[in-house]
């Protein structure tokens, strides 16, 4: 038996996690981790997400796939998908057990999560706002997606069906995990377009060994769902300001009445001090929310 644990989003640089990574590290050893994957957006930079990596491999067997915030970082086409790095889990599988192994994929979208939406509004609006406007990529997205979904039905094609598969993506794959907006709100709506792909999840439907499935890019933390054969798992570290240590530190300190993570940036800029320690000393019980735990 061992113990696999997927983080998405850690953000570390976003997040300034520095010396918290010591203390993440020395967790899951005490923990017992036995695998760790890193299920994309580990940071800003290439480099940098290596260096993260290489850290958390020095304890524990770790492992990789990209999120769009390394994307944005890449200047080689085949560096997507094919990224040379024996730490790089992208369209191959690890061997957990006997019975097991873990799958990674990047994953992309495809803006299907978006009713009626037209390819070439969205494509504007990615390019007006969206952080990928900053990825330099061939093809548009329905044809990144229909590729990825292609060559994610033909690795899965080459795995036994007697092997149990765990998948890691960062982008969704499952509408039950999209957040439908309402009233003054509605306009986010939009933004479901960039989160991920109705293909991708059809294809895992096809396969009944695909047991256990995590993906994060959304930021929003969800309990498990099983759908169909599958159960998914969607706990992303996500931003600082996002955090549930983040919304305590504000409260308790009475900073403000009430919690807006939209406006946490700016107003913790003026605690730097104080909400570096409140990090440090509770940064393990945001980890707990903020990652999945699977035994094989």
């Amino acid at each position: 038996m061992g113990k696999l644990a997927v983080i998405s989003d850690l953000h570390a640089d976003i997040n300034h996690l520095n010396e918290e990574l010591y203390f993440i590290r020395d967790y899951l050893e005490s923990l017992n981790v036995t695998h760790l994957h890193f299920a994309g957006d580990v940071a800003n930079k290439v480099d940098k997400t290596l260096e993260v990596v290489y850290f958390f491999d020095q304890k524990i067997d770790t492992t990789f796939h990209w999120g769009n915030h390394e994307m944005a970082d890449i200047d080689k086409q085949t560096n997507f998908e094919d990224f040379n790095d024996p730490h790089f889990l992208n369209f191959q599988s690890k061997k957990l057990s006997d019975s097991t192994v873990l799958l990674g994929v990047n994953g992309w979208y495809d803006y299907s999560f978006v009713p009626r939406a037209e390819e070439k509004e969205y494509r504007r609006k990615k390019n007006l706002y969206w952080y990928d406007r900053f990825i330099d990529r061939i093809g548009s997205d329905p044809q990144i997606t229909e590729y990825i979904c292609r060559r994610l039905k033909e690795t899965l094609q080459t795995i036994p069906d007697t092997k149990k598969v765990i998948l890691s993506t960062h982008f969704v794959p499952k509408e039950d995990f999209i957040i439908q907006h309402s009233e003054k709100y509605e306009r986010w709506n939009q933004l479901n377009a960039f989160l991920g792909s109705k293909k991708f999840g059809a294809v895992l439907d096809e396969f009944t060994n695909v047991e256990q499935v995590v993906f994060g890019h959304t930021h929003h933390r969800f309990t498990k769902q099983m759908l169909q054969q599958t159960v998914y798992h969607c706990r992303p570290f996500g931003y600082y300001y996002e955090w549930y240590l983040t919304r305590s530190f504000i409260l308790k300190n009475h900073l403000a009445d009430t919690f807006n993570p939209l406006k946490a940036r700016t107003l913790l800029k003026h605690y730097t001090n104080a909400f570096a320690e409140y990090k440090k000393r509770y940064i393990l019980n945001e980890l707990q929310e903020g990652m999945v735990l699977l035994d094989y």
